[in-house]
């Protein structure tokens, strides 16, 4: 397999008030996670800046006009009660949502065969005219329209394992046959959707976990709802909403996953897009708020992503 990672310096520049858990350390934990001798055939390549209209791919003008205006131009201002901006906010949104697309790109085009994207701000909660949840654009959201726009393709499946539900991606795509969004995520909990009666048009399949949910009742939850979903669907892209917050160390949730949970995922998502999809496999980071608990977690999802 080649894989490629995207990063960028911009995303340690995003700043948030002191104390808040989607810092800028989160970059350096997963930077030094990436550094090992078993990452060296890792593909690194910057993440370009995406382009403001991409960003009309999933919300409206008139929000993304609300946010660059809402960019100060000193100190921190508070988006929503918990989603913060910086003067390099908004060079941070858009090259997070940049290296998406860019990472679309290049495993369409068969330069790669998938793609990790370490950015921030992350975006499952910007739903299509609102910021929240520390995100301001839905970097997963964008990246499959942009698929679908550019490349042609046809059927793209977004599955999210970040513990919180992504309920921005829900519903930017609730009433589109085209994209199917799967999650599992810990119900009750913040942001309070994700129940399993929640389908749209058909396309959302809902896997709420329990707080103290262990590996065995999210594997149940992956082999019984997201991967037949997946069989059913026969995507022609896969994009991960790769959240590592379910992690038994992280301090905003109680689902005990360990990395060898996360590795199993990731194995099984990339069988299905060996199967459907030609190995095209996207992953986006999302949530993941405890730096040990991220920098293990992601360095087995992109081993794996690299071993196949």
């Amino acid at each position: 397999m080649t894989t490629r990672l995207y990063s960028h310096p911009i995303h340690a520049e995003h700043l948030v008030p002191a104390g808040h858990p989607e810092r800028p350390d989160r970059m350096k934990a997963v930077a030094e996670a990436l550094s090992g001798e078993d990452f060296d055939a890792l593909d690194r390549v910057e993440s370009p800046m995406g382009r403001e209209e991409d960003i009309l791919l999933a919300h409206p003008e008139d929000y993304l006009r609300r946010v660059e205006y809402a960019m100060p131009e000193e100190g921190i201002v508070r988006i929503d009660a918990d989603t913060s901006a910086s003067p390099k906010s908004w060079e941070a949104a858009l090259t997070a949502f940049g290296g998406a697309t860019a990472a679309v790109d290049a495993v369409m085009n068969g330069e790669v065969d998938n793609a990790f994207v370490a950015a921030r701000p992350p975006g499952h909660h910007a739903e299509k005219d609102k910021a929240m949840g520390f995100c301001l654009f839905n970097n997963a959201a964008i990246a499959a329209r942009h698929a679908q726009k550019v490349h042609g393709v046809e059927r793209v499946a977004i599955v999210d394992w970040d513990v919180h539900h992504g309920n921005g991606t829900q519903d930017i795509f609730w009433s589109d046959p085209t994209v199917l969004y799967c999650s599992t995520h810990q119900m009750p909990l913040y942001p309070g959707t994700g129940a399993r009666d929640e389908t749209g048009a058909g396309n959302i399949v809902n896997a709420p976990l329990s707080a103290g949910a262990h590996g065995a009742d999210f594997r149940e939850a992956f082999q019984s709802r997201v991967l037949p979903a997946i069989d059913d669907f026969r995507p022609d892209l896969i994009i991960i909403s790769a959240g590592f917050d379910a992690h038994w160390r992280d301090p905003l949730a109680e689902v005990e996953l360990t990395e060898d949970d996360f590795d199993w995922a990731t194995g099984k998502l990339m069988e299905r897009a060996g199967r459907y999809a030609q190995n095209r496999l996207v992953s986006l980071l999302e949530g993941g708020y405890d730096l040990k608990g991220l920098a293990d977690s992601t360095a087995v999802h992109v081993r794996r992503l690299m071993r196949g």
